[in-house]
């Protein structure tokens, strides 16, 4: 297994938007590998190169019992949207928010051998097919919600425990009523 670690909300490779993959080769696959791996440990409904630091276009998805990975993904979206699904990101950990989202997506792009894929999905699969493609774009979740729903999801950013701020250390009293009033 090749577990990487993800990269955390306030990484600016998380606003960087990916390069396109031009050579199909050993190292490609090797990526695409890492980011499985990486995606079902933590465990992921889907995970992009870039939230583990490299600047391609390339994303792997597990939803629904299927696996699988696009690169150089494009998008073709319907109409109609779901505006209360929630939706969580490997990068913003123990967090998810109601997100308004496309309920239909085909994904055109390639597999890591070069060959032409067309993908299409409904509901979470194509929630998932837009998350990743977003981090391709150096869009995150919180870029898609209405003002109300953002300034609620940054407080819960700020007061998470992962956001850069270290949790308090408990300190124990050497005293014999450890530190509580008698």
């Amino acid at each position: 297994m090749a577990i990487q670690s993800i990269r955390l909300f306030g990484d600016p490779v998380l606003r960087t938007p990916a390069e396109p993959v031009k050579d199909f080769d050993k190292e490609l696959r090797k990526l695409v590998k890492d980011l499985t791996d990486t995606m079902m440990d933590a465990p992921g409904a889907g995970l992009a190169a870039p939230q583990i630091g490299v600047g391609l276009r390339v994303f792997t998805y597990y939803v629904d019992d299927q696996l699988g990975h696009l690169i150089n993904p494009n998008l073709d979206l319907s109409d109609d949207q779901d505006t209360e699904g929630e939706e969580g990101c490997l990068s913003f950990p123990g967090l998810s928010f109601p997100t308004p989202r496309a309920i239909r997506a085909v994904a055109k792009g390639f597999n890591m051998h070069g060959e032409p894929v067309t993908l299409e999905g409904t509901d979470l699969m194509a929630r998932c097919f837009q998350h990743e493609t977003d981090h391709l774009d150096g869009i995150l979740f919180i870029d898609r919600m209405d003002a109300k729903q953002r300034k609620l999801a940054m407080k819960a950013i700020r007061e998470a425990e992962w956001n850069g701020v270290a949790a308090p250390a408990i300190k124990f009293s050497p005293h014999s009523t450890h530190g509580k009033a008698l």
